[in-house]
């Protein structure tokens, strides 16, 4: 029936934001230690494409209005079909009485409507159904992130999901070379970095343990306190469990990369990926683009962290 068209109208688009709290944990510098490698613990593997609950909670909170579009696109699909069917019938009883050609037409148009209407809400559905399953693959990744394990020193090892809200990861993956020219090119960046919130993650591939150069020999004060913010800017390292592996593999692949290539990932505070690329970070980027979390602009500035991909 033609009266499905304008209960398009009824379908209202919604979404809600919701921004984790800001604050900043300092976390103390690991002093006097040499660089070591991840190390091996015990994990039990999980599975990187099962959808948990949390998840499923979490994409209803991001739009909480989907549910309900969905749900009228499936009535409007049904109450077209029905519609179509009916014309159907009634134009098939006109041809076979040999009505007159008005009335045929009337209802051939009417059953045009009908069926152009239920392909509408079909594909309507269709999209939203899609972008559900990408939304419901992309939290599910970020929660498989965040329960990946990390060492702060050689006493506490915490998950990636305490430090939510504390710091703005960035996760730099490919072999020790890689992992050390990287070092080095942060090295004019440190103070702002960590004014930022920033702490590294280096997950080294091909088994050989980097070797950070902090200089340490006949130091200022001045230069101290820079070796120091140094180390608590790369003091993390990733207890090396399968998840780790597994859980970049995925990234790669989704972004079309080749697993040889080094990569790095930057978080926001609240633990979701704002950026990667192949290749080193760009510092000089993360330094103009994020915000102090702390000052007089940390309140204002809040979840400025850029677009979630």
């Amino acid at each position: 029936m033609s009266t499905t068209v304008w209960q398009l109208a009824i379908v209202t688009t919604g979404s809600a934001n919701f921004q984790g709290g800001f604050s900043f944990h300092k976390f103390p510098a690991v002093r006097n230690r040499r660089t070591k490698g991840p190390f091996l613990v015990a994990a039990k593997p999980s599975s990187s494409t099962e959808i948990s609950s949390s998840a499923r909670i979490r994409s209803e909170v991001l739009t909480p209005f989907r549910s309900v579009r969905m749900f009228f696109y499936i009535a409007f699909i049904g109450q077209a079909s029905l519609g179509g069917l009916i014309a159907t019938t009634q134009l098939i009883g006109a041809l076979a009485r040999a009505e007159s050609v008005a009335a045929a037409e009337d209802i051939a148009k009417g059953l045009g409507i009908d069926i152009g209407a239920a392909l509408l809400f079909a594909f309507l559905y269709y999209r939203e159904n899609k972008i559900k399953n990408a939304q419901m693959a992309r939290l599910s990744r970020e929660e498989n992130l965040s329960n990946l394990k990390l060492r702060v020193d050689e006493r506490k090892i915490i998950p990636v999901s305490q430090f939510r809200g504390l710091a703005r990861l960035v996760i730099l993956a490919g072999p020790s070379s890689f992992l050390q020219e990287s070092f080095q090119l942060s090295e004019m960046f440190t103070q702002q970095l960590i004014e930022r919130g920033v702490l590294v993650v280096p997950f080294c591939t091909d088994g050989n343990a980097p070797n950070y150069d902090f200089n340490e020999t006949q130091q200022t004060e001045t230069e101290e306190e820079l070796t120091n913010q140094r180390r608590r800017l790369w003091q993390l390292l990733p207890v090396l469990t399968p998840e780790w592996s597994e859980w970049l593999d995925d990234q790669k692949k989704l972004a079309n990369v080749s697993p040889e290539s080094p990569v790095y990932l930057s978080l926001r505070l609240d633990g979701r990926v704002r950026g990667s690329g192949v290749g080193y970070p760009p510092w000089n980027a993360f330094v103009a683009q994020l915000p102090p979390v702390k000052g007089m602009w940390s309140g204002l500035l809040d979840g400025m962290d850029g677009r979630v991909l």
